[in-house]
Parts: structure tokens; C-alpha cells; sequence
């Protein structure tokens, strides 16, 4: 027992040196400042000079301010094949309405009495494009006004004012829809001195979670870090966020393990309780235990607060409208429109997963024509998944954001929801493979070996092992002329089963398979969704465009409470991963072709830098202008680091041909960035 007590007693002293070493000095905290939601987000060092040297002090702090919060409305895609703007809009008032998120007259007669505020500034709009147009089209540059993309964000800004819900004004995303949020908002915790209230500490990823908007504003067992001694079932309580904290050693931790029991007081008994100062002005809501503490800590699953005081209030539309809305980011939306897709059109989607950009571009072709996705099923970039709910990691992010992403974030990135998302929405002209982009561009074999080489007629590549090279030929020949397709040269092996109208070759006994199939109906791994085929790539010019919305270090998404994991070295390996996949899909394009790249980072050596590569390096590709154009220009110039690496951005005079979305901006997106090629003769 004795021992015991002195390993407890050099526990409580251990923390309590940690707690001083991270805290010095303790700043008494005025209780409305301490009970509110004020975050300051947390950079490395080094990348934070960095950002700076970029921006500009004030402009980077503004960013960083802005990344902290979301985005003050949800931004959803109204699928035009299924339905219209204006009957999703009917659909939502309804929805909110009995959801009692706002006032339902508020929302209906300001809905209806608006139509003449919606044609003046969508006169704004039309007047502010037309003139950008102008610019654009005068200018060999492609400069334009930087006073128009301000003018549309102000004119946003305006139909968001008074109204709960509204369409997009621009024109050419009047199928885009805003479901306007509130917040930040005041709320009592019930502090009285020397009484603070019972507080539960949930994990930075939940944390954002909940800021965000995810689901129905709930907080899992696998989210809560700490709370009070004595919370029971049924207690009100104030939510906070453990955030990294720079340690002694130069190193971010948290300073607690999960299980602590948490102080309302800075003191007691003579002791500093750990993690107090930390979590001033980290408070995020209020909420209802649906466990005791004991209860929490003991179970693996389940729910454990439900947050029905929040400090952002943005409407949940898990589950709503099924196949007639997506809920993307707006820079998300603009990247499919920059593509330009054609009816008709072969596109590849290379980064694909979940499909919000790919579903996106099928619309707009209209479902006709063929979109490629492919995706290597993991996580875009390391924002996803965060600890809530294992369960809930069924249905992508990868990628927003506002909860305009919540499809993106709360899900994991797998090419098996693009099919099922295809399905949802009634699109019929995507295709998915499982295929690594760095491995996108297959070459043809020109040796002679016992293995003949064919290629389906979407020139994915396929093998199909014989002997008798005569008899396989005339079996090719007949399937081909059974399924309508062409054979030529390929270089893999094995086409999934339920593709067989893709390939040359058909054996007797998958056509008695495809027979029975015909009279029973399609098993379960055979319906749309079931299964994904591998690929081992595609030939060389074999699309007309090419979209590459590439993993990177998503330092644009919000809401973000913490930045330190990214270093100078590992945001330099994000790029020369980028530089490596652009090469592929540099040689993927046909010329004439287009390419468009982006990302959701902030980060110029993700974006403007790799601009840069691809102009010199390939002498074919050329900045292309973007319609619509609501974002800001890019980053001109360049930053050399102190260990001499120089490292280079746009030149004068492109910074209007990329789209830079800026989180503090009045658009009040993500951070996002858009660059658009078009492929010249690569002969040349």
C-alpha cells in the first residue's frame, strides 16, 4: 500500500511539474473570456515564417483566424438530371421547417418575397462576368479586374444576408444551392464563482466534428478524452477541446491520457490541476451526458453527449434528399465547371474518391460520354477519418471543409462509395477502377512472349493467356462482334467478371455464367456497387480531359483547431508527390486536351509552385482561363529558405489564369486552388 501511495504521490508531483513547465505563467482568465470559443491555431514554426513570408503578417493571421471557424453556410449540389434548385429549395423549407431549426415563416416569406433582391444581384453578377469576360478575351495575358471577383463574393455575401436558404447567383451554378448557419453564439455554461460547471473534454478531430456540423450533433464514447469527477447520465455539461500543446521537448502533445478527470479549478490543495489554462476559450457547446462518467470510460461505443447547445448552428442534411442534392464545398463545384466537360468526352477523374467531383462532372456532361474514376482507397490526405464513431465510418473528404464536405470528412475515401454515390444519383457513364495514380500510364509491350495483348474499348489494359493463338484470335473476333467492341494491343491481365461486354474475349463458359445471370437475376457481388476492379492503367492520350484533384496537406480545410503536424520537409514531399502524379496525367491527355489540377491547401509549394513546374517542364502546356472565375488570383514570385532552397511561383501575368480560394475572403470558403492547361502538340 505504501508503495502504491508513492506512485501515486510521484504521479500527482510529475504532473504538476509538467503542467508549470508547459505554463509558467498562469493568466487569470476572466470566466466570460475562459467560457467562450477564441482559438488560436497552432503552426510549426518554420511554416509558419514560411506562410508568412507568403502573405504577409496580417493577411496569414487573418487566414489562420479564418480557418478556425467554418463556413457560415452549407453549399449542396442539386442534381439537375433528378431535379431543380428551386423544387430542393421547397423540399429543405419544408425539412427545416419540421426540424424546427429556424423559424419556418422566417424562412418561407423571406424565401418568397425576395425575388426582386435575387434579380438585382443576379443583374450584379451577370454585369461583374461579362466585363471579367471582357478582360479576359482583351488581354493576351488573360488579366482581369481583381475588383469583379470581389464584386461577386460581396453580391454572395448580400443574397445571404436576410435569407435561410438561396440559390447561387452566378451565373452557370444556379443549381447550387446556400443553407445560411449561424453563429459564433453566447452561451451561459451556468458558472458561478468557486462553482464551475461539469465539463466533458472531447478529442480535436470530434471537436471539428461537431464545429463542423457532422450528423446530428452528437459525440461518441471514442471522442471524449476527460471530463468531471461525478458526471452522470442525464447531467448538463460544458464540452471543451484538448488541443495539442508545444511540450518540453520541442514536441506537440496533449498533456493528458484519456480517462482524466478534469478541474473547473485552477487549483486545489496546493496543487496546479493539469490542463486548465489549456482549454480557455476552447469551449465549443453545451450538452446532455447519455452516460455517467464511469460508464463513458468503461465502453468502446455508443453515444456519449448530445450537443444540443451549440456554438455554431449549422442545419444537418445526413440523410436528406438521397440522389437529388450533394453537399460539396463551392471551390469543389467550380473545379468540375473549369474541367469543361463535353457530352461525348472520355475523362478521367484520377483522384476520385469519394465522388463528389466525379458525380459532378457526369452531370455536367449530362450522362453522356464516359467519366473514368480511379482512387487507391485511402485517405486523400491525414484529416480522415477522425476518432468518432467506428460504425459511422460506413457511408468521401478527402475533402471541406464547412459541412459542406461532410459527405467528404465523415467517411472513408473508398472508390466502392463512387460506384454506390454513381448509383444514388442515377449516373450511368462513370466507371471505377482500383489504381494507384503514380501508376496511371501503362505502356505497350513490344516483346513477343506466349501471352497475346489486347485492350477493351475504353483502353484499359487486359491480358488474356493461350497457347493457340489462331483459335483465340476467332473467339476475340466473335465475342467482339457479339458485344460491339474493338480489339487492339494491351499490356495487363484479369478483367472482373461482371465486365465482360468490356473485353475481346469471352469464354464459353462465362457466356452460359452470363446466361444464367440473365434468367436469375444479378448475385449480390455482381450489382452496381459490389465489387471494383483493379487496373493496371491506361494507355498514353487516351483521354480528353484529365481532372487531378491531388492528396496534399489540406491546410485550407476548416474548421481547423490545430496546424502543427505539417513541417517545411513534409510539405515539400507533398509537392514532389504531386509533381509525380501531374507527370502521369500530363501523358494521359491527348493533345488538344485539358488538364485541371487542385487542391484544398494554402500552401504555395502545393499549388503556385507546381504551376510553375509544369509550365517548364513541359513547354506544351499552357495556363487556360476558368468559367466561372469567383476565386482570386494566385501567388507571384517566390520564397527562398534558409537552407538555400529556392523555390519558385507564378510569373506576372498568370496570377489571373489560376483560381486562389481564400478562407478569410467574403466568400468564405475553404482554402482551395485551381489551375486549368490546355495540352498543346506534344510533338512539338
Amino acid at each position: 500500500m505504501k508503495k502504491a501511495r508513492d506512485c501515486h504521490t510521484l504521479l500527482k508531483t510529475f504532473r504538476t511539474n509538467f503542467a508549470t513547465l508547459q505554463n509558467p505563467t498562469h493568466y487569470k482568465m476572466d470566466p466570460s473570456e475562459r467560457y467562450s470559443f477564441n482559438p488560436v491555431l497552432r503552426w510549426n514554426p518554420q511554416v509558419e515564417d514560411y506562410f508568412i513570408k507568403a502573405y504577409g503578417a496580417q493577411h496569414f493571421s487573418r487566414i489562420s483566424k479564418a480557418l478556425t471557424h467554418p463556413s457560415c453556410y452549407s453549399c449542396i449540389r442539386v442534381n439537375t438530371l433528378k431535379s431543380t434548385s428551386d423544387a430542393v429549395i421547397e423540399k429543405l423549407l419544408t425539412i427545416m421547417q419540421d426540424s424546427g431549426f429556424k423559424k419556418a415563416a422566417d424562412c418561407v416569406d423571406s424565401h418568397k418575397t425576395d425575388a426582386t433582391v435575387d434579380s438585382d444581384i443576379a443583374q450584379k453578377l451577370e454585369h461583374s462576368v461579362k466585363e471579367s469576360n471582357i478582360n479576359q478575351n482583351s488581354d493576351a495575358c488573360g488579366k482581369v479586374v481583381l475588383g469583379q471577383n470581389e464584386d461577386i463574393a460581396r453580391a454572395m455575401k448580400e443574397s445571404l444576408q436576410d435569407r435561410t436558404i438561396s440559390k447561387c447567383l452566378v451565373p452557370g451554378l444556379e443549381y447550387v444551392v446556400f443553407v445560411k448557419g449561424s453563429g459564433p453564439h453566447t452561451i451561459d455554461y451556468g458558472y458561478a464563482p468557486g462553482k464551475p460547471p461539469k465539463e466533458v473534454i472531447v478529442s480535436r478531430k470530434c471537436a471539428e466534428a461537431v464545429l463542423r456540423g457532422a450528423q446530428v450533433w452528437i459525440i461518441y464514447v471514442p471522442g471524449v478524452m476527460a471530463c468531471s469527477a461525478h458526471v452522470e447520465k442525464g447531467d448538463v455539461v460544458a464540452v471543451s477541446v484538448a488541443i495539442e500543446q508545444p511540450g518540453v521537448d520541442g514536441k506537440w502533445g496533449l498533456g493528458i491520457t484519456r480517462g482524466t478527470v478534469m478541474h473547473g479549478l485552477e487549483t486545489g490543495k496546493k496543487l496546479i490541476y493539469p490542463y486548465y489554462s489549456e482549454r480557455g476559450g476552447l469551449y465549443i457547446g453545451q450538452g446532455t451526458t447519455m452516460m455517467s462518467r464511469a460508464g463513458t470510460f468503461r465502453v468502446t461505443e455508443g453515444i456519449a453527449v448530445d450537443m444540443n447547445n451549440r456554438i455554431f448552428k449549422l442545419p444537418s442534411f445526413y440523410d436528406v434528399l438521397e440522389g437529388e442534392i450533394f453537399l460539396q464545398n463551392l471551390p469543389s463545384i467550380v473545379t468540375a465547371h473549369a474541367l469543361d466537360p463535353q457530352k461525348g468526352e472520355r475523362i478521367l477523374d484520377m483522384c476520385a474518391a469519394p465522388g463528389g467531383k466525379t458525380t459532378a462532372i457526369a452531370i455536367l456532361m449530362r450522362d453522356e460520354g464516359e467519366v473514368v474514376a480511379v482512387d487507391r482507397s485511402h485517405n486523400k490526405n491525414r484529416e480522415f477519418p477522425w476518432m468518432m464513431e467506428p460504425a459511422a465510418h460506413v457511408l468521401e473528404d478527402k475533402t471541406v471543409n464547412s459541412i459542406t464536405d461532410l459527405y467528404t470528412a465523415n467517411f472513408p475515401l473508398e472508390v466502392m462509395d463512387i460506384q454506390k454515390l454513381a448509383a444514388e444519383m442515377g449516373l450511368n457513364c462513370i466507371t471505377t477502377y482500383k489504381l494507384d495514380a503514380l501508376k496511371a500510364v501503362c505502356r505497350r509491350n513490344e516483346s513477343n512472349d506466349i501471352s497475346t495483348k489486347y485492350c477493351s474499348k475504353d483502353n484499359v489494359c487486359e491480358s488474356i493467356q493461350g497457347s493457340d493463338d489462331t483459335r483465340l484470335h476467332e473467339e476475340r473476333v466473335s465475342s467482339t462482334a457479339t458485344e460491339g467492341l474493338t480489339a487492339v494491343m494491351t499490356c495487363t491481365e484479369n478483367v472482373s467478371n461482371e465486365k465482360g461486354n468490356e473485353r475481346t474475349y469471352i469464354s464459353k463458359a462465362e457466356i452460359r455464367k452470363n446466361k444464367q445471370k440473365m434468367r436469375n437475376g444479378p448475385g449480390r457481388n455482381q450489382s452496381l456497387g459490389g465489387r471494383v476492379e483493379n487496373s493496371k492503367g491506361f494507355f498514353p492520350n487516351s483521354f480528353d480531359r484529365v481532372l487531378l484533384d491531388a492528396p496534399c496537406s489540406a491546410l485550407g480545410l476548416r474548421p481547423r483547431l490545430f496546424a502543427g503536424e505539417e513541417t517545411i520537409v513534409s510539405l515539400r514531399n507533398h509537392g514532389k508527390y504531386q509533381r509525380r502524379m501531374f507527370d502521369q496525367a500530363v501523358q494521359l491527355v491527348r493533345p488538344g486536351g485539358v488538364i485541371v489540377y487542385s487542391t484544398c491547401t494554402i500552401n504555395p509549394g502545393e499549388n503556385e509552385a507546381l504551376v510553375r513546374y509544369a509550365l517548364d517542364t513541359y513547354k506544351f502546356l499552357s495556363l487556360a482561363p476558368q468559367h466561372p472565375r469567383i476565386g482570386g488570383p494566385g501567388l507571384v514570385g517566390g520564397c527562398e529558405f534558409p537552407d538555400g532552397y529556392v523555390e519558385e511561383w507564378l510569373r506576372p501575368g498568370e496570377e489571373e489564369l489560376v483560381q486562389r480560394f481564400d478562407p478569410s475572403s467574403p466568400l468564405n470558403t475553404i482554402g482551395f486552388f485551381i489551375a486549368k492547361f490546355i495540352v498543346g502538340s506534344k510533338d512539338s
